[in-house]
């Protein structure tokens, strides 16, 4: 019999699941120390801004945030993808879990802007392109975690929320390109390829924190995850015998 290829192994709920417990906790971890580094360069390092102050240190909790909800958007549409073109099962439960860590981070994302721009705008809100936009963003997430809820038959909630993740996928490059197409408060990127518009200590601290969001993201996913194959897997042999071993626990 051919031995499956390596990228293959784990494709299986029941094969991965192992590999994402003994995931989590070297995530949750690196995710805690980078935090704390992140915070610490952010709130004690780093200059105060010469023309907003100390409000302006909202960034190492906003830009992350918006940073994690776009690309967590795009990493679910891309495993809904997969679950429809291959039909795989773990490739659905993948996207079902990234969904609310997803919802999370945008929610973080609006609220964080919000409390920054009364004092930089004078308003908590404005509709604006880029707000706007992420708040569709948030309403998306939610219609995906809210399809699922409504549909009983798992492998028909699988399409349908695929679908829609495909769809509503248009709308992440719409928030980032926002700023150009159209005249908003937010200011244009600080972080390009040709380099970046901010003093080197607030973008160490960013960028820390950025790695840190994400790992939890991993962190919190695979915990999720691990949740959902136990539910979606538990008529089969594997997970019974699992489920008793820790009974006997």
């Amino acid at each position: 019999m051919q031995t499956p290829l390596p990228m293959f192994m784990f494709s299986a709920p029941s094969s991965f699941y192992p590999l994402a417990g003994t995931l989590v906790p070297w995530f949750a971890a690196a995710a805690a120390v980078l935090a704390c580094a992140g915070l610490y360069v952010g709130f004690n390092v780093a200059p105060t801004d010469a023309q907003q102050g100390e409000v302006y240190r909202i960034i190492y909790i906003h830009v992350p945030a918006a940073w994690m909800s776009m690309f967590l958007y795009v990493v679910m549409a891309a495993w809904s993808a997969t679950a429809l073109a291959f039909n795989t099962r773990l490739s659905a439960m993948m996207a079902q879990a990234i969904a609310p860590t997803g919802a999370l981070m945008t929610f973080v994302a609006l609220w964080t802007g919000a409390l920054w721009g009364r004092p930089t705008w004078g308003t908590y809100w404005a509709w604006d392109a880029r707000m706007t936009s992420e708040l569709l963003l948030l309403f998306l997430f939610l219609g995906v975690i809210a399809l699922r809820q409504a549909i009983a038959d798992p492998r028909r909630a699988d399409r349908a929320c695929a679908l829609l993740a495909l769809v509503g996928v248009v709308n992440v490059p719409i928030i980032y390109f926002s700023v150009r197409w159209w005249n908003t408060l937010h200011q244009g990127a600080t972080i390009r390829p040709t380099g970046a518009s901010i003093e080197t200590t607030m973008l160490a601290g960013m960028l820390l924190m950025s790695l840190a969001f994400w790992l939890y993201a991993i962190a919190v996913i695979l915990v999720r995850l691990r949740a959902i194959i136990v539910e979606r897997e538990r008529g089969t042999g594997w997970v019974s015998s699992r489920l008793s071993l820790q009974g006997a626990r």
